[in-house]
């Protein structure tokens, strides 16, 4: 079990940057991949970014490569989301999830066991 808690989400500005935080909890947190992801009114949630148990994969969605690091501290135990260069359409819900460790870096919001509550991320323009 992993109990998973977000914070850093607030309103910012285009063209700002912000650190989403995500605390885990539970005895096998090291061992389980995390992602981020999002989601806006009226869609759907989709992925951003994801990390392996290790920390030595990476994987991000084309819309924020370039722009957001995913990273993670497994002696905090902390997954961070460091968002650059935001934009309006960066607006959205953010969560954190968990899943056990694989030898892929997984995408989608079924592949996911543990989730956040969530925190909110609205770009003005």
């Amino acid at each position: 079990q992993v109990q998973l808690v977000e914070s850093g989400g607030g309103l910012v500005q285009a063209g700002d940057s912000l650190r989403l935080s995500c605390v885990a909890s539970g005895r096998t947190y090291s061992s389980y991949d995390m992602g981020w992801f999002r989601q806006a009114p009226g869609k759907e949630r989709e992925f951003v970014a994801g990390i392996s148990w290790r920390g030595g994969m990476t994987r991000y969605a084309d819309s924020v490569k370039g722009r957001f690091t995913i990273s993670r501290d497994n002696a905090k135990p902390t997954v961070y989301l460091q968002m650059n260069s935001l934009k309006p359409e960066d607006t959205a819900v953010y969560y954190c999830a968990a899943r056990p460790g694989s030898i892929i870096v997984r995408t989608t919001v079924d592949e996911y066991n543990y989730w956040g509550q969530g925190t909110q991320v609205t770009v003005s323009s």
